[in-house]
């Protein structure tokens, strides 16, 4: 294989992270910080506290990693993956909210949130329901129109942001199964969750020069990927991250910051 070119495809590996809380971890966040070229550090409100996220944004700055907002629904107790009834108006507010706090950290490490991404039940439901997709591209536009949000191609919230001037940005995910309709596959069923790194390593490559996915159900989906996620908290991420990233860079990519 050829080394990455300059007409060859720019990707962000990024990574959700910063998702600890008090004393409590869950994944080796340094280890990720040295592979990924973004973090989508967790505001608060699924995971996350002042102390981690000024340390992971200062670490994130250091390594000259790009940092995004990963805003969620208001649920410590759920890890922000349950589906929360919050009415727009207040659910808009809490997402201006946990954006600001995260890029007054970003902005002590001497750089700023450059995108934002909902996590977890927010990014599930906004993909598909009108109110909660227009709460977050409603946050997104009042704080900085300027910043990209990252989602997936096809979503309400891709309609949504597109249609209200914001920049989208496609994301694919490493580590999670697909749907025929090429939507995530929930959680909770069996096989949602890809941790073999070479399988996952594969499925990157195939996103993003083939532009396309086997999903769950053997049928073989249309996958644009921009932006490439590798869950901190999936088993072995550390060494998803590592094969995604080798098996990237020898196939030609070039690995890039989310701008």
């Amino acid at each position: 294989m050829t080394g990455p070119a300059e007409h060859a495809p720019a990707i962000a590996l990024t990574t959700d992270i910063g998702e600890g809380f008090g004393m409590w971890t869950i994944a080796d966040d340094d280890a990720l910080l040295d592979l990924v070229t973004s973090a989508n550090i967790a505001c608060g409100f699924h995971a996350g506290d002042p102390d981690i996220m000024r340390r992971t944004c200062a670490r994130a700055a250091r390594n000259g990693v790009a940092i995004g907002a990963q805003v969620s629904y208001r649920d410590l107790a759920g890890f922000g993956r349950r589906y929360v009834a919050v009415q727009p108006d207040t659910l808009t507010n809490d997402l201006i909210y946990q954006i600001g706090a995260l890029d007054g950290f970003a902005r002590i490490a001497g750089t700023s949130v450059t995108y934002v991404r909902a996590h977890g039940a927010l990014y599930n439901v906004a993909a598909t329901d009108t109110a909660h997709a227009a709460a977050l591209v409603e946050a997104v536009a009042k704080y900085d129109p300027k910043l990209p949000l990252l989602c997936q191609v096809g979503t309400e919230t891709w309609r949504l942001a597109a249609e209200a001037g914001l920049t989208t940005i496609a994301e694919a995910f490493v580590d999670r199964a697909y749907t025929s309709g090429g939507l995530l596959v929930p959680r909770t069923e069996a096989n949602a969750m890809v941790t073999d790194p070479d399988a996952a390593a594969k499925r990157a490559v195939q996103m993003v020069f083939a532009g396309e996915l086997t999903a769950i159900t053997g049928e073989t989906i249309a996958v644009q990927a921009q932006s490439l996620l590798v869950h901190s908290d999936t088993s072995g991420a550390v060494e998803i991250a590592r094969a995604t990233r080798d098996a990237l860079e020898s196939a030609g990519a070039r690995l890039v910051p989310q701008a």
